[in-house]
């Protein structure tokens, strides 16, 4: 019959044990010199080698040939506690005989010599799980056991066990194993069954056990393919996972506020057979690895699970702030909690990234101070916004209209708010546009950048139709220190201040949706570019209006800020 693989491979010696040498060459001193204490507490994480431990230190006790600390396998002894026949070493577990009475009879049987071994030995496995009178019933043998007796209680959960008992035990804490010394364990395994493990799917399973060596030895079980090699695709399909390119790509799509293409993909790889649950997992371990490397960028890079390259990492972690990625990581979380009890977990899944990707959902505080953070953040990079409206200075309004026209509207002056009693500032809808103030133009120095291709309302225009599609891009395209738009032979460059506003304004929805825009304002069809830098000072001649209104200018300014007008 078939032996799963974590029971085939369960370590036999101390030396087998993998990650764990601090405590397996303490163990093996120990023996050696015959300084064995009567009751051992294994604590640690599943599968880190808890049991397998107490299993070889049984048999190293009782072992007639021991071999440097080390059972020999060999002598009856070993063999009779291997198989079960000896029954003075006993393996309880402590989960289904917490009750008093079971620990009573275990007191009461173990005052009795062995009658095969040395040494009679209670492996308790989950001992957390007694009940405090079985514990209480537990104290006094421990306390003063015989010279032939020795306990070996193992736990998950160390802060259940009461103080009495630690301070009776010789304690030992097993770490988690690291992702090497699994994927080194896993490539002898798959050697030894004629498995084809290549390196890669190694080091994917090893991420996934968490630290478990059981764990990835059950997942490589399970993705065990006799006659073909087992990669990370065979892995991924196996364990009905999305993959890193997946996961990235989608984490992209949240950045950019694109729910469309969210849920698009989600669809996608749903339909493909992937576990949402999986897909959330992993979109939470990459969230949490992002704020991982905001919060520390030096000394965080051996904390993070692994799995994607500098340059991704970095492209990602430019599109969120460390609020953002809080806010994220805690709806993941919430979600992937309450999966469990989900009636659809196609729809929670849904719902998540609908969240994700629009913070405005997310009512709870987390999500108001991710809000919060990106407004501060605009506002200290002088990004206007409908809801904020700088300080106007007093200005005299003349009574003709300015002869500058050269200078962009939006560096033109707004004109003073009303200060006299009665008066308002009334806004008015988009559908009943009026004439706003004509103000005084201040003369710019004649190397300012001018935005000149671009000539009356063209770009404005182009702003306003993205309103409301792209709410994470929109504020860098309607800010003109960030962005400036040249149109040249049916090129439109986008003139951007840094890379990290060209990450944000240069993908390929945004380009698609101004492309469409401008060819339909040109007649023309029309390709989008990103490039960094200042745009040309002047524009061609064949592009410059032949007569430039500073009015029209004024009302396109009048339209960029939501058509603010003053009523008496």
């Amino acid at each position: 019959m078939y032996q799963a693989l974590y029971r085939k491979w369960r370590p036999r010696t101390f030396d087998d044990v993998v990650g764990q040498a601090h405590i397996t060459d303490t163990l093996k001193r120990q023996v050696e010199t015959g300084r064995l204490s009567h009751a051992y507490l294994f604590t640690g994480t599943r599968g880190t080698g808890k049991t397998t431990c107490a299993k070889i230190l049984s048999r190293a006790v009782n072992c007639e040939h021991p071999v440097n600390g080390n059972p020999c396998n060999q002598c009856p002894s070993c063999l009779g506690i291997a198989n079960g026949s000896i029954l003075d070493v006993l393996e309880l577990d402590a989960a289904s005989n917490n009750g008093v009475d079971q620990v009573r009879a275990l007191r009461d049987e173990a005052v009795y010599t062995p009658a095969a071994v040395r040494k009679r030995v209670y492996i308790v496995d989950e001992v957390h799980m007694l009940s405090t009178a079985a514990f209480n019933a537990l104290l006094k043998i421990l306390e003063e056991p015989p010279a032939h007796l020795m306990f070996i209680l193992a736990t998950t959960e160390l802060h259940k066990v009461p103080a009495t008992i630690k301070s009776r035990c010789q304690q030992f804490s097993f770490k988690r194993i690291l992702p090497g010394d699994i994927a080194a364990r896993l490539a002898y395994v798959a050697r030894q069954e004629g498995l084809e493990l290549r390196g890669e799917g190694a080091e994917l399973l090893a991420r996934l056990a968490d630290g478990g060596l059981r764990d990835a030895l059950s997942l490589l079980d399970q993705c065990a393919i006799p006659d073909g090699p087992i990669g990370v695709q065979e892995v991924l399909d196996a364990l009905g996972l999305a993959g890193n390119l997946e996961t990235a790509h989608l984490m992209e799509q949240i950045g950019a506020g694109d729910t469309a293409a969210a849920l698009e993909t989600l669809a996608r790889l749903y339909g493909a057979g992937k576990e949402v649950g999986s897909l959330l997992g992993e979109l939470s371990a990459l969230t949490r690895d992002l704020l991982v490397r905001k919060t520390a960028p030096k000394g965080g890079a051996a904390l993070l699970t692994g799995g994607y390259d500098e340059n991704t990492m970095r492209r990602l972690s430019n599109l969120f702030q460390t609020p953002r990625l809080a806010q994220m990581l805690g709806v993941l979380q919430s979600t992937i909690a309450d999966l469990s009890r989900s009636g659809n977990r196609r729809t929670d899944a849904e719902l998540c990234l609908i969240r994700l990707c629009d913070p405005v959902l997310d009512e709870s505080m987390a999500g108001i101070n991710a809000r919060l953070s990106r407004v501060e953040e605009l506002l200290a990079g002088g990004i206007p916004t409908a809801c904020a409206v700088p300080p106007v200075p007093q200005k005299k309004v003349p009574d003709s209209r300015s002869s500058q026209k050269d200078t962009p509207p939006w560096e033109e002056e707004r004109p003073p708010l009303p200060e006299e009693p009665g008066e308002r500032i009334a806004y008015q809808a988009e559908s009943e546009p009026a004439p706003a103030p004509v103000s005084r133009v201040e003369k710019k120095p004649a190397d300012t950048p001018v935005m000149a291709a671009l000539s009356g309302d063209l770009w404005p225009g182009l702003v306003a139709g993205l309103r409301g599609k792209f709410p994470a891009v929109y504020p860098f395209l309607s800010n003109p220190s960030a962005v400036q738009g040249l149109l040249e032979d049916s090129v439109l460059t986008l003139w951007v201040d840094t890379d990290f506003t060209k990450n944000m304004v240069g993908t390929s929805a945004v380009l698609e949706a101004l492309e469409k825009l401008a060819a339909a304002q040109t007649g023309r069809a029309v390709r989008c570019t990103v490039k960094v830098g200042a745009p040309p000072k002047t524009a061609p001649a064949a592009q410059q209006p032949a007569e430039h209104d500073n009015l029209d200018d004024l009302l396109a300014m009048g339209q960029q800020f939501d058509n603010i007008i003053i009523e008496e």
